[in-house]
């Protein structure tokens, strides 16, 4: 799986967005990958979502942006598709979630163009994913602390051999974070709280395997991908949309594990969205909107407590 993101960012206008793009590396010339998708809440907007719950394939890259650029990234992802397809194309479905960043970026409706989702696809690559407030996370706050995009992995033992679970989180969701025997509101720390104060936000995490699991499966481990997001804290309100999408590399569609093998895929998928929301608030910057609200930066020592 490649990663590759696009930051709009302008302080002076107080323009806080951008696009992160979830590119899987399949074998060539495979057309879909088996995926599955959870809903937690549907209070968002998430392109293509009917048809990955009915078919169960991943047929493009996956676009991270904010609410009202959501169409136009999806809009600009068709383009690059068809500029790629080596034949006729007269079905796709392409993917795009999103988050609600008004709270910091209210300015500008609509600040993601076509040209940003081709820079963030270009700049897709295998290496280290940049977290904090990057990409779709630019603009984002969570659990009343800046935010942005996290990501983590594991890798476990699946059959003799060894496999890895990744997560990328957009988290933009309320709640009070939850550490180990504890929660730590912003107040605690002498902070102001970041987000709207209103029960709103969205969350939207992806989940990507490299090995084979059927598309039901994969809606299984989507559905821990989004009760995850309880372990830190999330309240998955009414105002929130809170999303998990989780495919397979591996365009095998006979993938069935076993029950014990489907727990030890639960069970990680879970620690690396906890890890992956943990990351986003450590990496993220303090940010103050020409608006003259602030979100706080959560700041590391909390974790040496």
């Amino acid at each position: 799986m490649r990663v590759g993101q696009a930051t709009v960012f302008d302080p002076d206008q107080g323009v806080y967005s951008g696009v992160t793009a979830i590119v899987p590396t399949p074998l060539p010339g495979v057309r879909s990958l088996p995926a599955g998708f959870h809903v937690a809440n549907g209070y968002g907007k998430f392109v293509g979502a009917t048809q990955l719950l009915e078919l169960g394939e991943l047929e493009t890259p996956v676009l991270l942006t904010s609410t009202l650029s959501t169409f136009r990234v999806a809009d600009a992802l068709v383009s690059w598709v068809l500029e790629r397809s080596d034949r006729p194309v007269r079905s796709l479905n392409p993917v795009v979630g999103e988050i609600n960043d008004s709270w910091l970026s209210a300015t500008v409706a609509r600040p993601v163009t076509s040209d940003h989702v081709f820079q963030a696809l270009a700049a897709a690559d295998a290496g280290p994913v940049a977290m904090g407030s990057v990409g779709g996370g630019t603009g984002a706050c969570a659990l009343g602390f800046k935010a942005g995009i996290g990501s983590a992995s594991r890798r476990i033992n699946l059959r003799g051999r060894t496999v890895t679970v990744g997560a990328l989180v957009q988290a933009n969701m309320d709640g009070i974070l939850r550490l180990p025997g504890r929660t730590v509101p912003p107040e605690s720390l002498g902070l102001p709280g970041a987000g709207p104060t209103s029960a709103q936000g969205s969350c939207v995490v992806v989940l990507a395997a490299d090995f084979p699991c059927v598309a039901a499966q994969l809606s299984r481990i989507a559905a821990r991908g989004v009760i995850a997001l309880g372990r830190v804290g999330a309240a998955f309100s009414h105002g929130s949309g809170d999303y998990c999408l989780a495919f397979s590399t591996d365009p095998t569609t006979t993938g069935n594990l076993e029950p014990s093998e489907l727990d030890t895929v639960f069970a990680t998928a879970m620690d690396c969205v906890e890890e992956s929301v943990i990351d986003a608030l450590l990496a993220a910057d303090t940010v103050t909107a020409p608006s003259g609200r602030v979100a706080h930066a959560l700041p590391h020592e909390v974790l040496q407590v």
